[in-house]
Parts: C-alpha cells; structure tokens; sequence
C-alpha cells in the first residue's frame, strides 16, 4: 500500500504507485512515525528542498523517525508546490537557481537560502491554504505550472501538457487570458531567465 508521500503540483500529498524522479522534504518530520498519520500541517519548517533519489549510496527507512520523505514526478512539479533545488545533493542546481532568480528579480547580492525559502514560503501559501497567483498566460516561462478546471498544466513551449502522478499526458495549446499560476513568482522569475527544470522524459514530443 502506497504511503500519502508524492506532492501534487499544488502541493497537496496523495498515495499513487508510480515512481518520481525527484524526492525531498520540507524542514523535518511532520508525519507519526508509529501510525504513519499525517497532522493538518504539511511542513516542519520553510525549507522545501527538492533532491536527487540517491546521494553517496545513503540508505533510509522512508517515513520513519527521520524526515519526512516527499516524492515527485519531476522538477517542474516540485517547483509548482513551492519547492528548491537541495544545496547539498544538488549543489550546482541550487546554485543556478539562485543566479537565475537573481536575474529575474533584478538583485544585486546573492540571497542566502534561508532568505530564498523565506522568500518562497511567502510566494507559495497563504495560511495552510496553497497560494494562486493570476497571471497572463502568455508571459509565463517554460515550466510554469497552471491549474485548469480539474487538470493541471506545464507550461513548455506553445503547448500546455496534462499533469499525471505518472507523467504528461495530452497536450492542450497554451491557454490564453490570465491563468491561476501554481508556481511561486520567484521560480517563474529564475524559469524565465536560465534555469533549466529536470522535466519527466513524457515531456518530449512534437515540437521539441
């Protein structure tokens, strides 16, 4: 039986069999270790990192006294609920992320992490609930990630592919008018100006 521990691109947990390409946590343990139960809130602290599956052969028992163990079906994914890429397991990621963001957002010092994620924490919810931000459609950078009635959407190119916990489905053409953007402002920013999300292989396809 599946454990709750893959991230939607709202950044809700569900239980689903397919695999991701990306785990992570957010700051800690917020699940019970003995009832595998989680509380109403879905985080331990503001750093939502996003990290490879394996780093220097480590070994851990998934949602057991440690942290709670998220999973992802990609990057594009894992920046829609609010998440970064890790400085330790992904170093050069991270750090291209933030030379990214601080292209998009016009800053002359490097931010610290902790700043990035208090930056993020601010951008991706409000309260408990996820936070939307309406934008034009048409602006928005590859790898942005929209909801759409009961479906999401990323965003790549002049198409907008159908979100599933397994990957990409149908492709749909990039909406028009404002668009209920999932992914935080400052991703979009680093998105916009160079940095390059591990997408999922169902992404590839005509056009690409």
């Amino acid at each position: 039986m599946p454990l709750p521990n893959r991230i939607a691109p709202d950044g809700g947990l569900f239980a689903d069999p397919a695999r991701g390409l990306l785990f992570g946590n957010r700051g800690g343990r917020f699940h019970d270790p003995q009832t595998l139960a989680l509380p109403q809130r879905s985080y331990a602290s503001r750093q939502w990192i996003c990290c490879v599956l394996s780093f220097k052969q480590r070994q851990r028992q998934v949602w057991g006294r440690g942290y709670t163990e998220l999973f992802f079906c990609d990057e594009v994914t894992a920046l829609a609920a609010g998440h970064r890429p890790c400085m330790e397991c992904r170093r050069a990621d991270a750090l291209a992320y933030r030379a990214a963001l601080m292209r998009g957002t016009g800053l002359l010092v490097p931010p610290s992490f902790p700043e990035i994620d208090r930056l993020l924490d601010a951008e991706r919810r409000t309260g408990r609930r996820k936070r939307v931000h309406h934008l034009p459609a048409a602006d928005l950078p590859d790898g942005a990630m929209i909801a759409d009635g009961p479906h999401w959407l990323a965003i790549r190119g002049g198409d907008a592919l159908v979100w599933t916990p397994a990957g990409y489905g149908t492709r749909e053409p990039r909406p028009t008018g404002t668009a209920a953007v999932l992914t935080p402002p400052a991703s979009l920013a680093a998105l916009a100006h160079g940095f390059r999300p591990l997408w999922h292989p169902s992404a590839q396809g005509e056009g690409d």
